[in-house]
């Protein structure tokens, strides 16, 4: 007769392979969604082409009404891409690899944006920082959704910090901007699926980035005021916890 732990253990193997089917079928489905809306989006940039110069006023709302289309068709597009990455994550193979490199790459990337932007760029890496195990793709999506983020809060010009430190537990970054800051209301429910204050937004970005954190043993957390800034710190463990 097995033993409790050997009773609720089996329990979480079943959620967990019921997860992965349900996940996979999630996945599958806005696969399928994903290819006619496709088709859908790209007949409706031909048309456009077609009736391009044409310049009557029924012509004009013609144009108007097939732009809506269009653009709403690009919005589902990016938020099926979006919720197949979070629905195939599943386990992740940790290497021990250098949080400030992975930092270093995200920052770069952005550097011309920030400098159109008028954002100025700080760095603050710890060059003794002790490695961490991660899976560096995922690791730096995850990370060019939060400064991505940041750079979005500035519209106007402003000031981003990044700093990577030692904790007693592991390391930290933080991702410091000089934005417009959320409501108390708004940072609560940032990490909510399909959440989003921005008109284009699928609401997943910033739950895949704490997913991400999370599957990488860390975890992520979010201060902010209005008119003063967002402060983003995410914390990984030493490797040797990790694998405890």
């Amino acid at each position: 007769m097995g033993s409790a732990a050997d009773h609720g253990s089996e329990h979480d193997d079943q959620l967990q392979a019921s997860y992965q089917q349900l996940a996979q079928l999630a996945s599958s489905l806005a696969h399928e969604i994903k290819n006619p809306l496709s088709v859908i989006r790209m007949n409706m940039e031909l048309l456009e082409e077609d009736l391009g110069e044409l310049s009557g006023p029924h012509d004009q709302r013609v144009l108007g009404k097939m732009g809506v289309v269009k653009d709403q068709c690009t919005r589902l597009e990016k938020l099926l891409n979006d919720f197949i990455k979070f629905a195939r994550m599943g386990e992740l193979e940790l290497v021990a690899g250098n949080l400030n490199e992975q930092v270093d790459r995200v920052l770069d990337l952005f550097a011309p944006q920030a400098q159109e932007q008028s954002v100025e760029i700080v760095r603050y890496l710890d060059n003794k920082l002790a490695s961490i195990r991660m899976e560096s793709q995922t690791l730096y999506a995850a990370l060019v959704n939060l400064v991505k983020n940041a750079l979005e809060a500035m519209p106007n010009g402003g000031e981003l910090t990044v700093i990577t430190r030692l904790t007693r537990d592991g390391v930290a970054l933080d991702l410091i901007d000089s934005g417009c800051g959320m409501e108390a209301s708004t940072a609560v429910k940032m990490f909510d699926p399909f959440f989003t204050t921005k008109e284009s937004g699928s609401g997943l970005g910033l739950l895949l980035a704490r997913r991400v954190v999370e599957a990488h043993g860390g975890r992520i957390s979010v201060e902010s005021e209005v008119g003063q800034g967002t402060k983003f710190t995410l914390e990984f463990p030493a490797p040797a916890r990790l694998a405890d």
